[in-house]
């Protein structure tokens, strides 16, 4: 007898959820209850994970999960479970890290076979629905997956308790020494070694921008030891500014200025048209800091034209795909000749609204208002920073990570959005000199979640080493926060939690996957460097390392506040600081 078919997820907290309502696939979410139902039925579970913008995901869904037949085997067999990377970075990180053991071609789709006690025992990426090129058929691995379970339930058991010991193996490979301020930043310079010289950017197949590094090598004492490396990667991604200006796209970035998320050949030709919000509020950093005033300026548009949501939060990202004549087309609106056609349509976004991500943006947008005087940018960081702090901080202490429509998602908040979040309010502090972006910044950090405890919510799954991926980890982005709380107020506890949190071991064997975590070891090696700007200062002024912009009565308010820096700064012009000890103020 066939197993019903339950609506599940249609009213659930993510588009990408709700994009499989309709499937024949008898969905849950990742929870105790779907794992329970496997033990109680004695199947394995089929975990699927992908995003609402993710060209491949949608490609599977059509040809396999939309499949009578294969929902029906689904059903029968196996415990089936959708998981949305952005709604549940936990789950996707952990079941990456298990998936690393099966195939070295890591990516989304994701598709991961677990016992009923949550224990990976096979995975992959896109399968096809019938054999391609030594691909498996999704059909064929359903047999064989069942028959294995059923039959050789020993082996089973045995590979998945071996990929877990190597992930604790790998967990507990951490620790020791904290690099120096020199190391971290040599470790950060060695990237150069595997650049591109012929066509730009790193490494001989697909580009990707590598947003997070353009960062850490923009810093200035970085920059030193790689000269113009940060330059030369932002400018491969960016491409030709006269083509965005013409109404094309070039390299990575679209005819609106939105970069999209990486090129599928080694010369940046043919874009994998998703475009992210943690891309280009990374981007938006790097081009500010670099003065690539071009591109900055056009992703503030991208950021404020088509990710901005109703009530100020930014969208999560873009579709790669969009509809053409009915037919949905990878890249589609990029592509066509006249973008505003009949039977054009434009990407339809994934409207799930993710903390640390728009900490991100805050961030980005906070520094260039700062920098250069860009007001849409500062209205923008405002709008989504007021957004948050009503909808996902009213309550520090139940800091929310992810809303769809203004309903808040279950999942659990990380590391991660307490310290993006708290580092772009303490961007929009010093970027405005308002006491309350800062008081609100520390608040989250004092209630921030610990990055190295599990978050429940179902089985709790062994994970790697963190690593820095497409945006911070929660290590390096609540150390970073801590960071620049304590360069503002001089209290010593948070730089001791900085230290205790950040785990630098990994960035320094491999630095390509921890850019952001090598920029927050340098600056923890070495102490704070602030300039505290009162008054109107020129141009040259706001864009000096560790600037702050207060206004007297903002310092006065500030410094009652607990942030000390700002402690005696009542006559305008620069004070240049280091280790809290300031010069005499440089006028204007």
């Amino acid at each position: 007898m066939e197993r019903p078919v339950d609506n599940r997820l249609a009213h659930a907290a993510s588009d990408y959820l709700r994009l499989h309502a309709d499937n024949p696939v008898d969905w849950r979410e990742w929870g105790e209850e779907a794992f329970a139902e496997a033990r109680e039925r004695g199947v394995p579970v089929f975990a699927s994970v992908g995003y609402a913008t993710c060209h491949w995901c949608h490609v599977m869904a059509r040809e396999s999960f939309a499949d009578p037949e294969i929902g029906q085997r689904l059903r029968e067999g196996f415990v089936a479970i959708k998981v949305d990377r952005e709604e549940r970075p936990d789950v996707d990180d952990a079941l990456m890290s298990a998936a690393s053991a099966f195939t070295r071609n890591l990516g989304w789709p994701l598709s991961v076979f677990l016992t009923p006690d949550g224990l990976p025992f096979f995975a992959g990426t896109y399968f096809p629905p019938t054999s391609r090129q030594g691909v498996p058929g999704f059909g064929e691995l359903l047999t064989a997956i069942g028959q294995a379970y059923r039959e050789q339930s020993d082996a089973v058991l045995a590979t998945a308790a071996r990929v877990q010991e190597a992930l604790r193996d790998a967990a507990r490979g951490g620790g020791g020494d904290a690099p120096s301020g020199e190391e971290a930043r040599a470790a950060l310079a060695s990237v150069e070694s595997v650049e591109d010289s012929w066509h730009g950017g790193l490494g001989e197949g697909q580009k990707f921008p590598q947003p997070g590094l353009i960062v850490a090598l923009a810093e200035p004492r970085t920059a030193a030891l790689a000269p113009g490396l940060a330059e030369r990667l932002l400018d491969a991604a960016a491409g030709d500014d006269e083509v965005v200006a013409a109404g094309g796209y070039s390299s990575l970035r679209g005819r609106d200025g939105g970069f999209f998320r990486y090129a599928t050949q080694r010369d940046w030709t043919v874009p994998h048209f998703e475009r992210m919000l943690v891309d280009n509020a990374q981007l938006l950093h790097a081009a500010t800091l670099l003065g690539r005033e071009t591109v900055a300026a056009g992703i503030v548009g991208f950021l404020g034209d088509v990710l901005r949501l109703p009530g100020g939060a930014f969208a999560i990202a873009e579709d790669a795909e969009s509809t053409v004549d009915g037919e949905r087309v990878e890249g589609g609106w990029h592509l066509a000749a006249d973008p505003d056609a009949p039977g054009v349509e434009r990407p339809p976004l994934d409207r799930l609204v993710v903390t640390a991500a728009n900490g991100l943006a805050i961030e980005a947008l906070a520094i260039r208002a700062l920098r250069d005087r860009d007001e849409r940018a500062l209205e923008l960081a405002r709008g989504a920073a007021d957004f948050l702090l009503e909808h996902h901080a009213a309550d520090p202490a139940a800091l929310v990570h992810a809303s769809l429509g203004g309903r808040a998602s279950s999942a659990a908040a990380t590391a991660a959005d307490a310290g993006c979040l708290a580092s772009g309010l303490l961007a929009l502090a010093a970027a405005t000199g308002e006491a309350r972006w800062a008081i609100a910044a520390r608040e989250i950090l004092a209630a921030a979640p610990d990055p190295t405890a599990p978050t429940g919510q179902g089985p709790a799954l062994e994970r790697g080493p963190d690593s820095d991926g497409d945006a911070p980890s929660g290590r390096s982005a609540l150390a970073g926060a801590l960071q620049q709380l304590y360069a503002l107020t001089g209290d010593a506890a948070h730089l001791e939690h900085a230290k205790r949190v950040l785990d630098a071991s990994l960035a320094m064997r491999n630095p390509l996957a921890g850019a952001a975590t090598l920029r927050v070891a340098a600056l923890l090696a070495e102490p704070p460097r602030t300039t505290v700007l009162i008054g109107d200062p020129p141009i040259e002024h706001r864009r000096e390392p560790g600037a702050v912009l207060a206004s007297p009565e903002q310092a006065a308010e500030l410094a009652a506040a607990g942030f000390s820096l700002f402690e005696g700064k009542t006559e305008p012009g620069a004070y240049r600081c280091e280790a809290f000890v300031c010069e005499l103020p440089e006028r204007y």
